[in-house]
């Protein structure tokens, strides 16, 4: 007779029978540095700490099993180099344990990268970044359902294009997958709807993997090139990317050293890996270590240190906010010693973080193979950004009151957002929780404005 663990208990048990992730060998010289690798692992914080509270500090592993979260992976930049990676439990229950050179999907990621690339064009005279990109092509057109403004490069890489389709859900195992132009027209076999202008181009940011898949389209119509062969040759080539590819899907020989992804239940997804023709915005296979390379090269870049693909200007223009925050690939918070570049990847079964300083040598790279590990990714690097000092991204700290009376006969219930799905909150006692999927329930907090909030995400 079988018998079927709980995943999150399963995951545990085998993280527990597993080596933790091999650690690196300089550590062994450095109690300083095993001390902070140390630290790391045994001080994730969630987002949000509750003002008077003690600390909130949990274990890697701990964390790993309650999210159902199987493997995880982590390269650390310190002083301008990478300090340490290490991985973190197995590529699928029952599998493989997951190491430094372990790939996994980077999903939006893929942009940063599509950017620099775009970027080294427009150097090289290939591409300009306020010519209309219809210009461009002859095969197929951007439609502009709004007025007659020219959509540009510039704004397609800024999200201020005013495109449409937020992002992608790739394709099973066995699927059949549509071309570029399928795609970008939303026809059959597309699961995603066509690309067009909604929004008049350059007056509002509004994230579009749409848009990026405009730039992969005009890239390979203006090169002539295959877009994987491109960024192979422009970006993770000389960027000592090694064990990065677009490859889609990933070729068997490759795909034996993959993480497998995996739901919001720790539950393996059909078929393994999803396809995702959508390159330029979610088609990159990565590890962190290689992530760290593009950070550490775009901060050097920035200072004139390094421009092994981009000159010190062009890379600066890559870093300046064009809107909320946004500059061509990157989410850019902060000023001086405390800006930070950064951008986070979702696709299915995949998760992960990248965030570095654009003065400051220091940054951290977290990918993982669980539809929940975006909240442990979240937690690893506020556990890096503790145990290296740094000025940002730690949780940030909220007050919190008693709920009111009449909220708790009033909230408890199931609500629905319209494309977004749904949640519950319920009455525990004196209190509310909400469960914002299947079988994560948490505490809700009641803030003095009349707010609520949780602690696993900044909401």
């Amino acid at each position: 007779m079988n018998h079927r663990l709980p995943a999150p208990l399963l995951i545990s048990l085998l993280l527990c029978a597993l080596p933790f992730g091999a650690l690196p060998a300089l550590a062994a010289d450095d109690p300083g540095l095993a001390a902070r690798i140390a630290a790391v692992e045994a001080g994730l914080q969630p987002a949000v700490a509750i003002s008077g509270a003690a600390p909130v500090r949990r274990r890697l592993a701990d964390e790993m099993a309650r999210l159902g979260v199987p493997g995880a992976s982590i390269a650390v930049i310190h002083a301008g180099q990478i300090e340490w990676a290490k991985g973190y439990g197995v590529v699928t229950p029952g599998g493989a344990a997951v190491s430094p050179s372990t790939l996994f999907q980077a999903a939006s990621i893929s942009k940063p990268v599509t950017a620099v690339a775009a970027l080294k064009l427009v150097e090289n005279g290939t591409l300009a970044l306020d010519a209309d990109v219809n210009s461009y092509t002859k095969r197929w057109k951007l439609p502009n359902n709004v007025d007659s403004s020219p959509v540009t490069l510039r704004q397609l890489l800024s999200h201020t294009a005013g495109t449409t389709v937020h992002g992608f859900a790739g394709y099973a195992a066995g699927a059949k997958v549509p071309t570029l132009v399928q795609l970008l027209n939303g026809a059959a076999p597309s699961n995603s709807r066509g690309v067009h202008v909604s929004a008049k181009p350059g007056t509002k940011w509004r994230y579009s993997g749409g848009g990026y898949e405009v730039v992969q389209y005009v890239i390979g119509e203006r090169t002539g090139k295959d877009f994987a062969q491109l960024l192979q040759e422009s970006v993770l080539g000389p960027l000592g990317m090694n064990d990065s590819t677009f490859a889609q899907p990933l070729p068997p020989s490759l795909l034996a050293r993959a993480a497998l992804p995996h739901d919001d239940a720790g539950k393996p997804i059909a078929g393994g890996p999803h396809t995702y023709p959508e390159l330029a915005a979610a088609g990159l296979w990565t590890t962190p270590s290689d992530l760290a390379r593009l950070a550490i090269e775009v901060k050097q870049s920035a200072s004139g240190q390094s421009n092994k693909v981009l000159s010190q200007s062009m890379t600066q223009l890559m870093l300046a906010p064009v809107l909320q925050g946004y500059g061509l690939g990157w989410s850019i918070d902060g000023t001086g010693q405390a800006q930070s570049l950064s951008h986070g990847g979702a696709n299915a079964g995949y998760q992960n973080m990248l965030v570095a300083y654009t003065e400051r040598g220091d940054g951290v790279a977290v990918m993982t193979n669980g539809d929940r590990g975006g909240e442990l990714a979240g937690a690893l690097v506020r556990a890096v950004a503790s145990a290296y000092d740094w000025p940002t991204q730690r949780a940030k700290e909220r007050p919190a009151v008693a709920a009111p009376a009449a909220a708790l006969a009033a909230l408890p219930g199931k609500y629905v957002i319209q494309g977004m799905g749904d949640f519950t909150i319920a009455r525990a006692g004196d209190r509310l929780t909400v469960a914002l999927r299947d079988g994560a329930t948490e505490p809700l907090y009641a803030a003095a404005d009349g707010s609520w909030f949780v602690t696993s995400q900044e909401v």
